[in-house]
């Protein structure tokens, strides 16, 4: 052990005295992301704070440690600290990641974040256990089976979320502008995600296209689900992004560009180099341009939910009816190490094309119409739900309701459009 704690501290002080070396090259280069305020004489003290705590943990600790819990857990702890969505991955939570959620998991159908350090629910996937037990976005959970959330990663949640279809789990969770805390005792099921989950005539005349979230095949499907429409005599369409954590950026792009014309701006990234900004723009020879749109959104919209949206209403192609959306824009790149082990790192954040940051701020619409919370099933017990008709329940949707109004009316929808 000791000549592995002695290997590991040589290779540390190794990696200071070549690291400013690194970083002048790169400079010289002009690579705009390594310009770091990092000194030389900064990299080589803080390192050596790091190899003397090795040294102490590995000389006084209770118990023997390896060399790799030490670095493992100090990596973890670097990469936790500098946001909520970065985190360092052993070999095989790297190896999870990329098999994760390719079909179908055990789970309670919920995305989750951490917001000012407090497990939060982004939104519950519909039709899924947490959302017919009544778990709402916004939603912060305190405890997990008892026990206290304080310190979980997201990474720890989504663990102890996930398990074997059947099975039950205990979500104490404390919801905004309440004081008491509330019980969910939610039975775990097999996800199937599903992501154009409904395409639609909700009259003669109005579409309807709800998308629960991007993945590969979003924009295809989408399109597909549209030209269904138009050929059942379709002249306006609502969009339904409401409780749509998000997905894949190019599927957003994909939907996006269906309906505006080239070169208008999608959406733009832009990280810490210039490097790394991308602004991506509609390319489609065809888009449709000819009929009226409403997306409606609510506090469980994020990520590329929030680009489809800002997307159409920057460049006046839709009006957004709803609920402020969920404010997730920020980019994650994972970056393999060469143990097999990786880093998760926020990259870059989002832009709409007004220039407006989504991250923290979410998208307001252009009308407010407050939801009216679901009625919970004790236990998540859908047996005991009435069992209604799609159609039937958009007729009883105050926000779907305010979005057939204003398609509608051509003159409050172009006055609103021209506001």
């Amino acid at each position: 052990m000791r000549k592995t704690v002695f290997l590991c501290v040589t290779f540390l002080i190794l990696i200071a005295l070549s690291l400013p070396v690194v970083f002048a090259a790169r400079d010289k280069a002009g690579d705009e992301l390594s310009k770091s305020f990092i000194t030389k004489e900064d990299i080589f003290y803080e390192l050596g704070l790091f190899a003397d705590a090795i040294t102490l943990v590995d000389a006084n600790y209770v118990k023997e440690v390896t060399a790799k819990e030490m670095i493992y857990g100090a990596l973890d702890g670097m990469i936790s600290s500098l946001d909520s969505h970065s985190s360092f991955l052993t070999p095989k939570e790297y190896i999870d990641l990329k098999t994760d959620t390719l079909g179908e998991f055990g789970g309670l159908g919920i995305k989750v974040t951490l917001r000012d350090n407090v497990l939060t629910v982004i939104s519950p996937l519909e039709g899924t256990p947490a959302h017919k037990a009544g778990i709402i976005s916004g939603d912060r959970i305190l405890k997990i089976d008892n026990k206290p959330t304080k310190d979980f990663t997201l990474d720890d949640a989504v663990k102890v979320l996930r398990g074997i279809p059947g099975t039950r789990v205990k979500l104490t969770i404390i919801r905004e502008q309440e004081s008491r805390l509330r019980e969910f005792t939610i039975r775990r099921a097999i996800i199937r995600i599903k992501s154009i989950k409904d395409a639609l005539m909700v009259n003669e005349s109005i579409g309807y296209i709800k998308i629960s979230d991007f993945q590969r095949r979003t924009g295809s499907d989408f399109n597909k689900a549209l030209k269904r429409l138009i050929k059942k005599n379709m002249k306006a369409l609502i969009i339904d992004l409401r409780n749509n954590p998000g997905g894949l950026l190019d599927a957003s792009v994909m939907v996006s560009k269906v309906f505006l014309k080239k070169p208008k701006i999608i959406v733009s990234i832009k990280g810490r180099g210039k490097h790394q900004d991308v602004v991506f723009r509609s390319n489609s020879l065809k888009p449709y341009t000819d009929f009226p749109i409403v997306a409606l959104i609510n506090k469980g919209s994020a990520s590329a939910s929030e680009i489809v949206v800002a997307a159409l209403r920057d460049n006046k192609r839709a009006l957004i009816v709803g609920e402020k959306s969920f404010g997730k824009g920020s980019i994650q790149t994972v970056m393999p190490m060469k143990d097999g082990s990786a880093i998760r790192l926020t990259t870059s954040y989002y832009y709409t094309p007004s220039g407006a940051i989504i991250h923290e701020k979410g998208i307001s619409p252009d009308i407010i119409v407050e939801a009216k919370a679901p009625e919970p099933v004790e236990n998540g017990d859908t047996k005991k739900m009435k069992k209604i008709s799609k159609k039937e329940a958009l007729a009883n949707d105050n926000q779907v309701k305010e979005a057939i109004s204003l398609l509608e009316d051509k003159t409050r929808y172009v006055s609103l459009m021209e506001s």
